[in-house]
């Protein structure tokens, strides 16, 4: 019995490893180019920086702020690092921040030989964003003990999966759709196998989590072809031009590989339950059918996919949220709005994952219920 535990164990650990020296490999390789310089930053940094001095305030007796601070920064990084320089910082909503004396703040060094410029970009962000995923991490801990210690580590997989996989995959030519499919296959073989273990269970997660997200890719590749919706029409297809006349990027599929990354969550999430539960029933109640099972998996996902719909229409509504109360505000016409490329694709993304979350019900309850009766 020991043995057997020891070779369980060792097995795993294997299994890991290798997995991990596979996922480091290629992440290495595919990230290993230059990439085209779009835009000259030659002698321009961003620096960390305290504020020692106002020199000159903005505040005017209104109590609104016009034109540029004028300050003295202690620069704490870079080519300055250690001086006390003058800096302006702009009176923006984007760019600039409206320094006090002790705060810290990110500043543009431009230098060029002797000379330099220096602005402030924006307070200094960096604390308080470490702090914050510490507390998401340390939450995740207290609640959910080592499976919430797994779930940390999976999407730390699943962030590198999406920027150091699918980004140079994509920037290199890759089809944007099926680069999106290998990161969600990525992300949900990681992520469900190191949650619910190597298991029959798991397998059928997988295997539903794969086809629902296809299926909402297939579903938005549909809805762009009835509505003349491209990736053509987003808002930042200027600057994505200008990028592909330097790169070999496909921009028309980026909307629609973006349909299946975000949907990956929603649709992983129903995969697993139905699949989970499935396993817990089969294990009280050996003795039911795949039917029995097929038809119990459908019951329980009529509620989830009710909830998870939900959840998913309002995360890609409250994502435009802005676009939404600027139309409100207008007064435009319903025909107007309905028929903008904006609201076209949030209606989009929203239905297609949805399709994507219903479809997987049914699949993985067939899937599991099959597997779960033959299993060796």
């Amino acid at each position: 019995m020991f043995g057997k535990i020891i070779r369980s164990k060792l097995f795993k650990f294997t299994l890991f490893a290798l997995a991990a020296a596979l996922i480091i490999t290629i992440v290495y390789t595919l990230n290993s180019f230059d990439k085209a310089e779009l835009v000259s930053t030659s002698g321009r940094t961003f620096e960390r920086a305290q504020v020692t001095e106002i020199i000159e305030d903005n505040l005017q007796e209104d109590g609104n702020r016009y034109g540029n601070q004028r300050v003295m920064l202690y620069i704490k990084s870079g080519e300055l690092k250690g001086q006390t320089v003058e800096a302006t910082s702009p009176n923006g909503t984007l760019f600039g921040a409206v320094c006090r004396k002790g705060m810290s703040v990110i500043a543009i060094v431009s230098v060029s030989g002797e000379s330099s410029v220096v602005t402030v970009y924006s307070r200094d962000r960096t604390i308080p964003i470490i702090c914050f995923v510490l507390i998401f991490i340390l939450s995740l801990w207290l609640v959910g003990e080592k499976k919430g210690l797994k779930s940390a580590l999976c999407l730390g997989v699943s962030m590198v999966s999406v920027f150091l996989v699918f980004f140079p995959l994509v920037y290199r030519g890759f089809s944007p759709f099926w680069g999106a499919v290998i990161v969600a296959a990525l992300s949900a073989f990681v992520t469900i196998l190191t949650v619910g273990g190597i298991n029959t269970k798991s397998l059928a997660a997988i295997l539903g989590t794969m086809f629902g997200v296809c299926m909402a890719g297939a579903a938005a590749s549909l809805f762009g072809l009835a509505t003349g919706i491209s990736g053509y029409n987003v808002s930042e297809i200027e600057s994505l031009l200008f990028v592909a006349q330097h790169s070999d990027i496909q921009i028309g599929g980026l909307l629609f590989a973006g349909i299946l990354i975000s949907s990956l969550g929603a649709v992983m999430d129903v995969g697993m339950s139905i699949a989970s539960t499935l396993n817990e029933i089969h294990e009280k109640k050996p003795e039911l059918s795949s039917s029995e099972l097929f038809i119990s998996g459908i019951n329980v996902g009529r509620d989830i996919m009710g909830t998870m719909s939900n959840t998913l229409i309002l995360a890609f509504a409250g994502g435009s949220v802005i676009t939404l109360m600027i139309n409100y505000a207008y007064d435009l016409p319903f025909n107007q709005v309905l028929n903008s490329y904006n609201i076209g694709i949030e209606i989009m993304q929203g239905i297609s994952g949805s399709l994507g979350i219903i479809l997987t019900v049914p699949f993985t309850s067939f899937v599991a219920s099959r597997l779960l009766k033959h299993k060796r």
